[in-house]
């Protein structure tokens, strides 16, 4: 192999990280049911505190609070504390129903000022709680969020291990009626949480205690400071990562299953998708003296966890360099830039294929419902490309032979770069749609354009603007995602 390729290969390496995590993070999930903490569970129903934070929830809340109240679970071990951020549409007046509906089990807190975002609510919530005695465990949820009948105890089983310290639940996407946005988001939530956490279980490194559920004993939220961050757009996070660094165990639970009503639109997912991709650039920084030093911390500062973190953070500089690589070798040997083209794209191409399958058998009830979504995942243009990719040499077009004229090795090369740039190029695709959809393009043109463009092409663009927006300190804000209340427990 020539020298100067070897600057290019490179880049096209490092463009094939996150698709080498992705297969071997599913590969993972194969030992979970090995590798898990199902053993050291047990019946155990300690007094739990609900903590709901509230701002203008009005559409969801009564349905939140009438789903909790027929949990399986003693009715006089847990309690409802529904933290009104100072709302201003009919909160307060449902809220005063609900208390009296339930009494001594819904409890209404409000605060005076608002605005200050879902940490300094929960944090209301949590002095309130955690200055009496009664509450053995803490769980933090989503005003929206609604828990299947056996969830909770699904989640206080694990907390029988003196060494678990949270457990967080599988949350699907649960938006009745839906549209294609909320299908790529039900798929999305099985590889980001039924497989990946899955997988995180086994390597005993828990990523995210998912801000819609999570379970917290006592005696941890004590340990952590009794607080949530309010220093970051990731307080969920901050406190996952505070729970394992104090010595306590993270689980996720995927029987343990919660719905949600998730954005229907790219812009409230943008905003969404902006929060969550901001605190996590947040929280690099913020523990930068943890990644890859397992003498700091032996799951969490493995150069494991480190390689899927960062993949999953810097994917779409990866994908640019990956761009970059395959031109500048297509500038100095067209033949050896598709050879590298073709072993890059069909090894995405399988791993794709063995993603979505898996997936979809890890949870056959969603797949059933966003089969299409999953298959049309990456892009119907990125589907094209891999199918290129898998043509055999005699049937390309696109890579100059002997006979191949001035003219039309112009348009050939033109095409390959479009091809090689398309991983980058389908990022600002994404973005531009994202901006026509704000200035008020139809839905099912929406539709088409994403179809075409790619739901994770979107996901990569919103996490290139959230380093943009780091890169230049933009002001943190809490954009609260607008619920509706169309949220519902489908089977």
């Amino acid at each position: 192999m020539p020298i100067y390729a070897l600057i290019p290969l490179l880049l096209v390496a490092l463009g094939a990280i996150p698709m080498v995590v992705a297969f071997v993070q599913f590969l993972l999930v194969g030992r979970h049911a090995q590798a898990n903490r199902y053993t050291h569970c047990s019946n155990f129903t300690p007094r739990v505190a609900f903590i709901v934070p509230a701002w203008n929830e009005a559409p969801s809340l009564k349905k939140t609070i009438d789903v909790l109240m027929s949990q399986d679970y003693p009715p006089d071990a847990f309690r409802i504390y529904v933290v009104d951020d100072a709302s201003t549409d009919e909160t307060p007046e449902l809220l005063r129903e609900k208390a009296l509906q339930y009494p001594g089990s819904v409890f209404h807190l409000r605060r005076a000022q608002g605005g200050q975002g879902k940490s300094h609510t929960l944090n209301h919530g949590l002095d309130v709680v955690l200055s009496e005695p009664w509450a053995q465990a803490v769980m933090i949820m989503d005003a929206d969020v609604l828990f299947e009948p056996l969830t909770l105890r699904r989640m206080t089983r694990h907390l029988a291990d003196g060494d678990v310290g949270a457990v967080t639940a599988y949350i699907k996407e649960g938006s009745q009626p839906d549209n294609l946005i909320c299908r790529y988001i039900a798929f999305e939530y099985i590889t980001a949480q039924a497989a990946s956490r899955r997988a995180q279980n086994v390597t005993g490194a828990l990523g995210c205690l998912a801000g819609g559920a999570q379970l917290h004993t006592r005696e941890n939220m004590l340990a952590i400071g009794g607080k949530i961050d309010t220093t970051t757009l990731a307080e969920d996070t901050f406190t996952t990562f505070r729970t394992q660094l104090a010595g306590r165990e993270a689980v996720f639970d995927g029987n343990a299953v919660v719905w949600a009503e998730e954005p229907g639109t790219l812009v409230s997912l943008w905003k969404q998708r902006l929060r969550w991709a901001r605190g996590n650039i947040q929280l690099a920084v913020a523990f930068r003296r943890l990644w890859l030093r397992p003498q700091v911390h032996r799951h969490l500062g493995g150069y494991w966890f480190g390689l899927s973190f960062f993949s999953l953070v810097l994917t779409p500089l990866l994908m640019i360099c990956s761009s970059i690589g395959l031109v500048w070798l297509d500038l100095m040997d067209p033949q050896l830039s598709h050879q590298v083209f073709g072993s890059l794209w069909r090894f995405t191409f399988l791993v794709y294929l063995f993603i979505t399958v898996f997936s979809f058998v890890i949870d056959l009830n969603t797949a059933k419902r966003t089969w299409f979504e999953g298959l049309t995942y990456p892009g119907l243009i990125t589907l094209g490309i891999m199918v290129v990719s898998c043509l055999p040499p005699q049937w390309g077009t696109l890579w100059p032979t002997a006979q191949t004229s001035g003219s039309e090795a112009i348009v050939q090369q033109g095409l390959r770069i479009f091809i090689y740039c398309w991983a980058s190029v389908s990022m600002l695709a994404a973005w531009g749609l994202y901006r026509l959809e704000r200035m008020g393009l139809p839905d099912w043109i929406r539709d088409i354009l994403l179809l075409m463009v790619g739901y994770g092409p979107f996901n990569c663009a919103v996490a290139l603007a959230a380093m943009v927006a780091e890169l230049r300190k933009t002001e943190m804000r809490w954009d609260k995602t607008p619920k509706i209340g169309k949220g519902s427990i489908l089977k």
